[in-house]
């Protein structure tokens, strides 16, 4: 076992053993972590408004999921379910069958990472519909592999000469409130059909891939109406609607799936992140004649849906409903909406609140402009963490702070690291 020392002491390891395109936010060690704080191995301690980035929902280490991690380890680690397998795979996709939004008949499989369950969306999209063309929108974030780095807006620092990427993948304008003039959905989606039907043609397009609230894009939400007209026109054309709920789902947004907000039934919706309480799982959900198109033996991988992966994710879905941690999600909003609207009244240099949920940001820009402005950003973000406070920064142009807090913090612990965003946004530079 590796041994706890201190995070100087470890980061000097990580030079000479950890690749450098790796990164990470802050440069202290965990040694431990629960509810909403982390503590590092010099023994101090952050609140956490990052969760893993929107992984730990239920909080680390909770106990329903320690519990049935345990448990599975002492029965056995792995067969691999294409060879013996198990109940609690199975188990997994009934749950995400009967949870996942639409009452028509569906099948689930199950994956490693987020990125492998948008890739496995697009072959079945592909496979079912025997079309090529994949729909994507601009500030979108899919993924790190080469097929969803294809699929990702943003070149630095996911794309930069990583390329060439994957073809048939057409890029079309998202729904910004705040960066299209306050374009109203249905507007801003006749807009981006248009631009499909004119340049790719809707009898070519598999998919039309979307995030009913974009992630590492900036957290923008569509305007209202912008995803139900999307849905309306697959359906019409034939396109396979794929919800990339990776970071809106399992209770995030204050539904169990953002596309309920707008009562959006997406055929196949790919789930990852809060999935399993920390532990790598991911899935393809959709409906029975899609996933069932593909050929025995088209889907699988080695570790998808891996024993100790299955049950912590049938935990984590226990101690979402037992915990009712939809309406914590709401309750976490409400508080740091009001907050973050506070901070904004005497700010300038923020643009906008937004966001759904315990899922918020603000993005900050040059004051009287809609320029961005990454330094402020960065800025604020690092007396965070200096006051011990884990925030995450993101968007398109890296001028977006946002907030992911676990959805079992304290009511103490939310507050503590309101305060300490407050002063930050003092001590992270004087409002211009």
């Amino acid at each position: 076992m590796p041994q706890s020392r201190s995070s100087d002491e470890l980061h000097k390891r990580r030079g000479t053993a950890v690749a450098r395109g790796i990164g990470s936010v802050i440069p202290s060690y965990v040694h431990s972590a629960s509810g909403g704080t982390v503590t590092d191995v010099d023994g101090r301690q952050w609140i956490d408004f990052a969760a893993g980035i929107a992984v730990t929902n239920v909080g680390n280490s909770a106990p329903r999921v320690v519990e049935a991690v345990r448990a599975q380890v002492e029965r056995f680690t792995h067969t691999c379910f294409m060879v013996a397998p198990y109940e609690s795979y199975v188990a997994v996709c009934e749950r995400l069958n009967a949870l996942t939004p639409g009452a028509f008949e569906k099948r689930s499989a199950l994956f490693n990472s987020g990125a492998e369950a948008v890739e496995n969306a697009i072959k079945i999209a592909r496979h079912a519909t025997g079309r090529p063309a994949v729909i994507v929108f601009d500030h979108a974030y899919h993924g790190r592999t080469n097929l969803t780095m294809a699929l990702t807006a943003k070149n630095m620092p996911y794309k930069h000469r990583f390329g060439p990427f994957a073809g048939e993948v057409y890029r079309v304008p998202m729904s910004y409130p705040l960066r299209d003039g306050g374009l109203d959905g249905a507007t801003a989606a006749a807009r981006a059909i248009e631009l499909v039907e004119k340049q790719v043609g809707a009898e070519n397009v598999a998919a039309l891939l979307i995030e009913p609230i974009q992630g590492e894009g900036g957290f923008v939400v569509p305007a209202q109406g912008f995803l139900p007209a999307l849905r309306t026109w697959a359906t019409a054309a034939g396109v396979v609607f794929v919800a990339d709920e990776i970071q809106t789902g399992f209770c995030r947004t204050g539904d169990w799936f953002a596309c309920q907000h707008e009562g959006v039934e997406p055929d196949l919706i790919t789930l990852a992140k809060g999935i399993a309480g920390g532990l790598p799982l991911a899935a393809v959900t959709g409906r029975a004649e899609l996933m069932d198109a593909v050929h025995v033996g088209g889907l699988g991988g080695t570790y998808g849906g891996n024993p100790i992966a299955c049950a912590a994710a049938l935990a984590t879905i226990e101690t979402l409903h037992e915990l009712d941690l939809a309406a914590a999600a709401w309750r976490i909003g409400a508080t740091m909406t009001a907050r973050l609207r506070s901070i904004a009244a005497r700010d300038p240099r923020i643009a906008e609140v937004r966001g759904r949920g315990a899922m918020l940001a603000v993005e900050l820009v040059r004051p009287g402009t809609l320029t961005p402005d990454p330094a402020a950003a960065s800025a604020i973000s690092a007396a965070c963490h200096a006051a011990g406070l884990l925030t995450l920064t993101c968007g398109t142009y890296g001028n977006v702070l946002r907030f992911l807090p676990p959805l079992v913090i304290s009511d103490a612990d939310l507050t503590r690291g309101l305060d300490i965003l407050d002063t930050a946004f003092v001590l992270g530079g004087v409002p211009c």
